[in-house]
């Protein structure tokens, strides 16, 4: 028998996802459980698995288009009596196994001994799903190439023509060809830690090892060679314009950004410091035992000032509702990443109860998943209060948006070699600018003002961290 998946809602108030990639094609055998596609929600991308086992008998949507919830993405021919004989119950039970598959994203709460395992998210719940109501779709045509059933403020979605995808090889096809393969990069863990360590993109190097893999020598050599060069090689000739379709991440982050500009009255200071010893200290913590498997870099210090300066104001980690001011004794670090798919601003939980060691992991791993696309929405949402370092992008500092939901942002600028007056004397110096901008609503220039100076204080000598925590 045919069975169509439909695209579930994998958040609260989702509407519509991009299909990024299928891990499957027409013709391939699927099991119950595994992963067939990604999709890209407004916060995140997240897998797919399917609810039935059988052959794949059409990829019903491209790579790369947008579809509404409860649209069928993807069919499935199980096989004459599926999973065993039992009429209008088994199909009853095919169905509710088929809503119960998708993962419960919203939820944070590990993994319960009832539920049954899966590769990701929290697996199928022996009892039933409670989920939001959908009015029914009227049921879609038993063909080799079924159209889509409508959909609830929706048109019927059926097998399309292929649309570029971004790293598409070709179209989807409905037929039983070969669907688009994406090229992956072959690389030791080494060799791509060193590539993020440096901000080089693994998928634009030509790999010269064993079988094509990138070595440490390719990622050296792209690091030196002229950057203008790979930036023009990124315009194509004869093409005076280019139309990018606002959607997924890019367009949830440019609503939120509008509606925080235009509603929180913004005020940005700024305060230029020097952190030579800031630099010596996160010198000294790469050498401990502690810190030997996690990256530390200067953020963390500033995350740890930052952390520490909201404990002694807590006004400046607080939430304006309109009717009252809501102070969080609780610190959601964010932090402010560009990706592929555009800015996100994921979240460290409970940062202020974390040892120095515990931050330095989560932020690596946050940091980790944000580049890779992979955050989970529930750390995409609740963050109090947010860093933004513009200083690897060789700037100095800016005045930074305020998060949605929060009252203070701190931005971070490069840190450089300056002259700088100390005890009298000229010398050559570490020095960065901080930014911070606040919402004069809850935080006032004088509170603002404490808040920037507690974190200059504080990573010009590292040692008032331990003072004032």
């Amino acid at each position: 028998m045919l069975r169509e998946f439909r695209l579930p809602d994998v958040g609260e108030g989702l509407t519509e996802a991009e299909i990024v990639k299928w891990h499957v094609a027409p013709g391939d055998s699927v099991k119950i459980n595994q992963m067939i596609v990604e999709i890209e929600t407004a916060k995140a991308v997240v897998e797919l698995p399917c609810p039935y086992e059988g052959t794949v008998s059409a990829l019903m949507v491209s790579e790369g288009q947008t579809v509404d919830v409860g649209a069928p993405i993807i069919s499935v021919e199980d096989g004459e009596g599926g999973h065993g004989a039992g009429g209008d119950g088994a199909d009853a039970g095919r169905k509710a196994l088929a809503d119960d598959m998708v993962p419960d994203v919203r939820n944070a709460a590990p993994a319960k001994e009832e539920r049954q395992p899966v590769l990701v998210g929290y697996g199928v719940k022996t009892s039933a799903t409670r989920r939001r109501p959908r009015k029914p779709a009227a049921p879609a045509p038993a063909t080799s190439a079924p159209a889509a059933a409508p959909v609830v403020s929706a048109p019927p979605v059926a097998p399309v023509p292929p649309a570029p995808a971004r790293g598409a090889a070709g179209p989807v096809q409905g037929n039983g060809s070969a669907a688009p393969v994406r090229a992956r990069v072959l690389a030791k863990p080494p060799v791509r830690k060193l590539a993020k360590d440096l901000g080089v993109d693994l998928t634009t190097l030509t790999g010269t090892g064993p079988q094509g893999s990138i070595t440490r020598a390719d990622v050296e050599a792209a690091l030196a060679a002229p950057a203008p060069v790979a930036a023009a090689s990124r315009w194509e000739a004869g093409v005076r314009e280019e139309h990018i379709p606002v959607r997924g991440v890019r367009k949830a982050t440019a609503q939120a950004m509008v509606a925080s500009a235009f509603s929180a009255p913004h005020v940005t200071e700024w305060l230029q410091i020097d952190v030579t010893e800031t630099m010596e200290a996160v010198r000294r913590l790469r050498t401990l035992p502690e810190f030997a498997e996690v990256k530390v870099s200067p953020l963390l210090l500033v995350a740890k000032a930052l952390i520490t300066a909201v404990k002694r104001h807590p006004l400046a980690n607080a939430t304006w509702t309109g009717e009252e001011i809501v102070v969080k004794h609780y610190v959601n670090l964010g932090i402010a990443a560009a990706t592929d798919r555009g800015l996100i601003v994921p979240n460290v939980k409970d940062a202020d109860a974390m040892s120095l060691p515990e931050l330095a992991r989560a932020l690596g791993e946050l940091t980790e998943r944000a580049r890779a696309g992979k955050c989970q929405p529930a750390e995409l949402s609740g963050g109090t209060i947010t860093i933004t370092n513009v200083g690897v992008f060789g700037v100095d500092a800016g005045t930074p948006i305020l998060n949605p939901g929060e009252v203070a942002i701190l931005a971070v600028g490069q840190i450089r070699d300056m002259p700088w007056v100390v005890d009298g004397q000229l010398a050559v110096r570490k020095v960065t600018t901080l930014a911070l901008s606040f919402d004069h609503r809850v935080v006032d220039g004088e509170l603002g003002s404490y808040v920037l100076r507690d974190v200059g204080a504080m990573l010009e000598d590292p040692l008032r961290m331990l003072a004032w925590s």
